[in-house]
């Protein structure tokens, strides 16, 4: 899986309100114009719900 900077992802992210699902991460950075990377990485997290960016960041980085 191709590294994404942890900036992106926030940006990508910013102004969804926690906690949030795996399928709400995706639908946000989808109408924030992430690109097909992240998205694909997004689809790869595990499924649960997400309290705070951090575990968001964590999540991602035990996928990569």
């Amino acid at each position: 899986m191709a590294k994404v900077n942890p900036i992106d992802v926030q940006k990508h992210l910013k102004g969804i309100d926690y906690p949030v699902t795996k399928e709400d991460l995706i639908k946000h950075a989808e109408k924030n114009g992430a690109d097909d990377t992240l998205k694909a990485l997004l689809q790869e997290l595990p499924e649960g719900e997400f309290e705070k960016p951090t575990d968001v960041n964590k999540a991602i980085g035990q996928v990569e």
